[in-house]
Protein backbone atom coordinates (compact mmCIF):
# COMPACT_ATOMS: atom_id res chain seq x y z
CA UNK A 1 0.00 0.00 0.00
CA UNK A 2 2.90 2.63 0.96
CA UNK A 3 4.63 2.17 -2.42
CA UNK A 4 1.44 2.93 -4.49
CA UNK A 5 1.14 6.03 -2.21
CA UNK A 6 4.43 6.65 -3.44
CA UNK A 7 4.16 5.87 -6.73
CA UNK A 8 1.15 8.36 -6.94
CA UNK A 9 2.94 10.91 -5.04
CA UNK A 10 6.06 10.98 -6.80
CA UNK A 11 5.61 13.47 -9.59
CA UNK A 12 4.21 16.13 -7.21
CA UNK A 13 6.84 16.52 -4.75
CA UNK A 14 5.89 20.30 -4.99
CA UNK A 15 2.42 19.99 -3.13
CA UNK A 16 1.27 18.65 -0.08
CA UNK A 17 0.76 14.71 -0.71
CA UNK A 18 -2.81 15.36 1.02
CA UNK A 19 -3.79 17.55 -1.61
CA UNK A 20 -2.25 15.15 -3.93
CA UNK A 21 -4.57 12.32 -3.16
CA UNK A 22 -7.40 14.30 -2.37
CA UNK A 23 -7.04 15.70 -6.09
CA UNK A 24 -7.12 12.56 -6.90
CA UNK A 25 -10.11 11.12 -5.33
CA UNK A 26 -11.98 13.87 -6.54
CA UNK A 27 -11.08 12.93 -9.67
CA UNK A 28 -11.80 9.35 -9.76
CA UNK A 29 -15.49 10.01 -7.91
CA UNK A 30 -15.89 12.31 -11.02
CA UNK A 31 -15.10 9.51 -12.87
CA UNK A 32 -16.86 6.94 -11.62
CA UNK A 33 -20.31 8.89 -11.16
CA UNK A 34 -19.80 9.67 -15.13
CA UNK A 35 -19.85 6.58 -15.53
CA UNK A 36 -22.83 5.91 -13.84
CA UNK A 37 -24.12 8.88 -15.57
CA UNK A 38 -23.62 7.09 -18.58
CA UNK A 39 -25.55 4.31 -18.09
CA UNK A 40 -28.30 6.07 -16.30
CA UNK A 41 -28.67 8.12 -19.58
CA UNK A 42 -28.46 5.39 -21.78
CA UNK A 43 -31.21 3.56 -19.57
CA UNK A 44 -33.39 6.53 -20.45
CA UNK A 45 -33.03 6.26 -24.23
CA UNK A 46 -33.79 2.30 -23.95
CA UNK A 47 -36.81 2.97 -22.19
CA UNK A 48 -37.64 6.16 -24.39
CA UNK A 49 -36.90 3.64 -27.59
CA UNK A 50 -35.39 6.58 -29.11
CA UNK A 51 -32.30 8.26 -30.00
CA UNK A 52 -32.34 12.51 -30.87
CA UNK A 53 -29.82 14.64 -31.78
CA UNK A 54 -29.75 16.26 -28.17
CA UNK A 55 -29.39 12.68 -26.60
CA UNK A 56 -26.20 12.40 -28.99
CA UNK A 57 -24.74 15.77 -27.92
CA UNK A 58 -24.85 14.66 -24.23
CA UNK A 59 -23.17 11.50 -24.90
CA UNK A 60 -20.30 13.39 -26.93
CA UNK A 61 -19.92 15.52 -23.58
CA UNK A 62 -19.95 12.13 -21.42
CA UNK A 63 -16.80 10.59 -23.48
CA UNK A 64 -15.27 14.59 -23.17
CA UNK A 65 -15.49 14.39 -19.28
CA UNK A 66 -14.26 10.86 -19.48
CA UNK A 67 -11.46 11.94 -21.89
CA UNK A 68 -10.37 14.37 -19.52
CA UNK A 69 -10.21 12.45 -16.32
CA UNK A 70 -7.70 10.15 -18.63
CA UNK A 71 -5.14 12.93 -19.47
CA UNK A 72 -5.24 13.86 -16.22
CA UNK A 73 -4.23 10.58 -14.98
CA UNK A 74 -1.89 10.36 -18.23
CA UNK A 75 -0.23 13.56 -17.87
CA UNK A 76 -0.79 14.95 -14.45
CA UNK A 77 -2.93 17.77 -15.60
CA UNK A 78 -6.00 19.02 -17.50
CA UNK A 79 -5.74 20.64 -20.89
CA UNK A 80 -7.84 24.16 -20.81
CA UNK A 81 -9.25 22.83 -24.28
CA UNK A 82 -11.05 19.69 -22.72
CA UNK A 83 -13.07 22.40 -20.37
CA UNK A 84 -13.87 24.68 -23.11
CA UNK A 85 -15.22 22.07 -25.93
CA UNK A 86 -17.51 20.38 -23.25
CA UNK A 87 -18.78 24.00 -22.70
CA UNK A 88 -18.82 24.37 -26.23
CA UNK A 89 -20.72 20.93 -26.46
CA UNK A 90 -23.20 21.33 -23.68
CA UNK A 91 -24.21 25.24 -25.53
CA UNK A 92 -24.61 23.47 -28.62
CA UNK A 93 -27.17 20.79 -26.97
CA UNK A 94 -28.82 23.89 -25.53
CA UNK A 95 -29.50 25.05 -28.98
CA UNK A 96 -30.94 22.32 -30.12
CA UNK A 97 -32.75 21.52 -27.48
CA UNK A 98 -34.48 24.89 -27.16
CA UNK A 99 -33.92 26.90 -30.68
CA UNK A 100 -38.01 26.59 -31.27
CA UNK A 101 -38.97 28.33 -27.87
CA UNK A 102 -35.82 30.79 -27.60
CA UNK A 103 -35.49 34.24 -28.36
CA UNK A 104 -33.97 35.34 -31.26
CA UNK A 105 -31.55 37.29 -29.21
CA UNK A 106 -30.96 34.38 -26.45
CA UNK A 107 -30.03 32.21 -29.66
CA UNK A 108 -27.44 34.81 -30.92
CA UNK A 109 -26.25 35.35 -27.22
CA UNK A 110 -25.61 31.46 -27.12
CA UNK A 111 -24.13 31.57 -30.34
CA UNK A 112 -21.56 34.29 -29.33
CA UNK A 113 -20.42 32.67 -26.67
CA UNK A 114 -19.80 29.49 -28.39
CA UNK A 115 -17.75 31.76 -30.83
CA UNK A 116 -15.91 33.17 -27.77
CA UNK A 117 -15.18 29.43 -26.53
CA UNK A 118 -14.46 28.19 -30.12
CA UNK A 119 -11.49 31.46 -30.11
CA UNK A 120 -10.29 30.74 -26.48
CA UNK A 121 -9.67 27.08 -27.38
CA UNK A 122 -7.72 28.12 -30.94
CA UNK A 123 -5.80 30.20 -28.46
CA UNK A 124 -5.19 28.02 -26.03
CA UNK A 125 -4.45 24.87 -28.48
CA UNK A 126 -1.53 27.78 -29.89
CA UNK A 127 -0.01 27.88 -26.15
CA UNK A 128 -0.05 24.41 -25.78
CA UNK A 129 1.64 24.21 -29.00
CA UNK A 130 4.52 26.94 -28.14
CA UNK A 131 4.83 25.65 -24.65
CA UNK A 132 5.65 22.27 -26.17
CA UNK A 133 8.11 23.10 -29.05
CA UNK A 134 10.13 25.30 -25.72
CA UNK A 135 10.53 22.27 -23.46
CA UNK A 136 11.85 20.44 -26.88
CA UNK A 137 14.02 23.26 -27.79
CA UNK A 138 15.08 23.41 -23.60
CA UNK A 139 15.86 19.51 -23.77
CA UNK A 140 17.67 19.33 -26.90
CA UNK A 141 20.06 22.40 -25.12
CA UNK A 142 20.31 20.84 -22.30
Amino acid sequence: MTDIIKNLLKQSNKLHWTTVLTERAIIALIGFCTVIAIGDYLYGMWIAQSVVLADLFMLFIFAEVVAMIGAFYNTERIPVTLPIIIAITALCRLIVLHSKEMESLDLIAEAGAIFILAGSAYLMSLKDKLSLEKLAKTKKSG
